[in-house]
């Protein structure tokens, strides 16, 4: 029933039948009978989603992911799915692609809003998108204000089955008016945010990641022909890698690549390769990568974008909380809020617990920023802090684990230092080492960059707990080449003569015994021109364990009576203990076993008074091989055993594998050859772990002597220590 007001009074309208009207509308009173109107036509059901690949490669498992998220039984309430991920990463097509995927699912409809969360004119009103829902299904005008637009629209969906994509979220109260709120119906979002809020609403997150290296490859052979990429792989893989994986970034160099025909693909790839003009080459018709993350970074706050340029001008991929708090000059919270803000907008990925990195393109543009601010005068304080943190920080790790080590110096520039790392004892220390061991390379490497040769000596010079623990050969060596040369630039005597005995011990241990020689005799006669007693025994020691490994056992006895003279004649007691355990292994190599016992228990005994548990263990490593070559075996094993359980305590993984070989060798004395098998392919293991390859290869060689019956082959000559 329907009443119009006339001018003459009301007349009721009364529609009876199969009657349908739809368009215009007659007032003609009662109507009986089927009345049809023409001249209006109905409005299509809604298939606005936008265009997308007929194939989304490498995305099978999202989709799975994305069906998983849907109840199987197509009357049930369905959801709001968020699909959230970096600019270019592909979140709209892998939205669009599954939502056709369900057109049968929702009859009613397949909604569509560009909600242009990064557009240079800001983001789009709810309500705008909100208008464009209601005329969709012919509704106009519609309500003024957003709750009565957002109330008329729960209203129109509830009875309906639909789909919605709404594209380029910014934020969730953005999204939230724009939800229908029916059990009918699924939304998906999509955002450079993570949009955590919308987790109230029972939304279900997605994040999108970068494609992998085959189904970049693939989307590449795709548009620009399977021939090129396979006649030119080289410079395919060179061109998927400087696109780190970004759909994006890939459809843009193939584009380009597309357009030249008569171009290779290395030319493409060269001009990839050239650092940040990665960013400015893939361009398309005006549309750039560059131009998605400015869209980003543009709605950092101040302290956050500043803090991404100096992330992004770090000199290692991974950084950590501790990192960002030293640059922003804040503390733990306050980063964390800040790199938070990144996060949020995708700028930044979390790779574990206070662990984050940048996307390779994302760095590019970061880094890009960073030499902006840094061109203007206004990073310098920032990046002197970050060095000196890691070098106040070594050098209290250096302090718990090698107290003995003699504290040289330090050059510092910003004052106070910003809270350097505090160690509870010697495997925690060892453990940052560790975990820190690619940074603080990154570090030492820069001061050069940020001319800081001081720096760069005396951060080599922290490290020596991590050289002599944990052995990482080829960084020990570069850092104590790099420490020479700035000890020699910043005019460091002290510095140089640190940097000759720590890098010599470095190559020696490295296997280049003739240049570590060279370095310790320049040590020595520097030594003796400054009149440093210690450090000329510190050269004589090094010397004494290159002739060593060249078997030139006379003259490495020698040079260690010398060394016991200078460091007894200097009250160094932990010295001489160290010069008597290294005189025992010299007579253990020698053969001389039973001669090798009183130095060798000397030096444990002086080294466990001064409770210097790592040195001792040693000792009694070596003390346990002694007793094997003298047949005393269960001596040997308790000493041998003794000693794993304190480098394992230590995280000492090179002595560990160093002390299974000794043990495997007492297994061959013994006449066990299956024990002593088994101790060498402990051993090998350990140090394949550890980066020891020519130790590695030795005890390859060994077990190559086993047959498989278990028999061995005598090796000539004696076992070495």
């Amino acid at each position: 029933m329907n009443d119009v007001n006339l001018p003459y009074g009301v007349v009721r309208n009364s529609l009876a039948g199969a009657t349908t009207v739809a368009g215009p509308v007659v007032q003609a009173g009662t109507i009986h009978g089927g009345l049809h109107l023409h001249g209006a036509s109905a409005l299509p059901t809604p298939r606005q989603l936008p265009p997308c690949p007929r194939r989304l490669i490498g995305r099978e498992a999202d989709l799975e992911a994305l069906d998983l998220s849907l109840a199987p039984d197509a009357g049930a309430a369905d959801v709001t799915l968020v699909v959230t991920g970096p600019a270019g990463v592909g979140k709209t097509a892998l939205a669009a692609q599954w939502l056709r995927g369900l057109a049968g699912r929702f009859p009613d409809g397949q909604l569509y809003a560009d909600l242009r969360g990064y557009a240079p004119g800001g983001p789009a009103d709810p309500a705008e998108a909100l208008g464009g829902f209601l005329r969709a299904f012919g509704i106009s005008p519609v309500p003024g204000s957003l709750e009565e637009g957002a109330a008329l629209w729960r209203s129109l969906a509830a009875e309906r089955r639909i789909a919605v994509l709404l594209d380029n979220a910014s934020t969730a109260a953005q999204v939230r008016p724009l939800l229908p709120g029916s059990d009918h119906t699924v939304v998906v979002v999509t955002s450079r945010r993570r949009l955590t809020g919308l987790g109230i609403d029972g939304a279900v997150f997605r994040p999108l990641g970068p494609l992998a290296r085959e189904a970049s490859t693939e989307i590449l052979a795709a548009r620009v022909g399977r021939h090129r990429v396979v006649d030119e792989r080289a410079a395919a893989a060179e061109v998927v890698e400087a696109c780190a994986g970004l759909p994006l970034a890939i459809c843009l160099a193939a584009a380009r690549i597309a357009a030249r025909p008569a171009q290779s693909l290395a030319a493409t790839a060269e001009m990839l390769g050239r650092g940040t003009d990665r960013l400015a080459v893939l361009n398309v018709e005006g549309e750039t990568v560059r131009d998605l993350l400015d869209a980003s970074y543009g709605v950092l706050e101040a302290e956050a974008a500043r803090l991404y340029g100096l992330l992004g001008l770090l000199p290692f991929a991974e950084f950590t909380l501790e990192n960002a708090a030293v640059l922003a000059d804040v503390d733990v919270a306050g980063a964390d809020r800040l790199l938070d803000g990144l996060i949020d907008v995708h700028l930044l990925e979390e790779t574990g617990p206070e662990r984050f990195r940048f996307h390779d393109l994302v760095r590019l543009h970061a880094r890009a920023h960073g030499a902006r601010v840094r061109a203007a005068g206004s990073t310098g304080a920032a990046l002197d802090r970050l060095v000196d943190w890691y070098l106040a920080s070594a050098t209290a790790a250096e302090a718990v684990v090698s107290p003995t080590h003699r504290t040289l110096a330090r050059d510092y520039r910003s004052r106070p230092v910003h809270p350097a790392r505090e160690f509870g004892g010697d495997v925690p220390a060892l453990e940052w080492y560790d975990a820190e061991r690619d940074r603080l390379a990154g570090v030492l490497r820069w001061c050069g960059e940020l001319d800081r040769p001081a720096a760069a000596w005396q951060l080599a010079d922290a490290m020596w707990p991590l050289f002599l623990r944990l052995r990482p050969a080829r960084l020990w060596v570069e850092a104590t080449r790099i420490g020479l040369d700035a000890a020699r630039a910043a005019g460091s005597r002290s510095g140089e003569l640190r940097m000759l005995t720590d890098g010599g011990n470095g190559l020696r241990n490295a296997g280049e015994g003739e240049e570590a020689a060279r370095w310790f005799s320049e040590a020595l006669v520097l030594a003796r021109e400054l009149g440093r007693p210690l450090v000329q025994a510190d050269a004589l020691y090094g010397l004494s364990q290159t002739h060593r490994m060249a078997g030139r056992l006379d003259a490495a006895a020698e040079c260690l009576h010398e060394v016991v003279r200078l460091r007894e004649a200097e009250d160094y007691l932990r010295g001489s203990a160290l010069a008597r355990l290294a005189y025992g292994e010299v007579l253990l190599l020698a053969g001389r076993a039973a001669e090798a016992v009183e130095p060798v228990e000397r030096a444990g005994r002086e080294l466990a008074s001064i409770e210097d548990d790592y040195e001792a263990a040693r000792a009694t490593a070596f003390l346990g091989l002694a007793h094997g070559r003298l047949g005393a075996y269960e001596r040997a094993e308790a000493h041998l055993e003794e000693a794993l359980a304190g480098f394992r305590a230590r995280l000492s993984a090179h002595w560990e594998a160093r002390t299974l070989e000794f043990a495997g060798q007492v297994e061959e004395l013994r006449g066990r050859p299956d024990a002593a098998r088994a101790r060498f392919e402990q051993s090998r293991a350990r140090y394949q772990e550890v980066g020891a390859a020519a130790e590695a290869a030795r005890l390859a060689d060994r077990l190559a002597a086993y047959g498989v019956d278990g028999a061995v082959t005598p090796c000539p000559g004696e076992p070495e220590a």
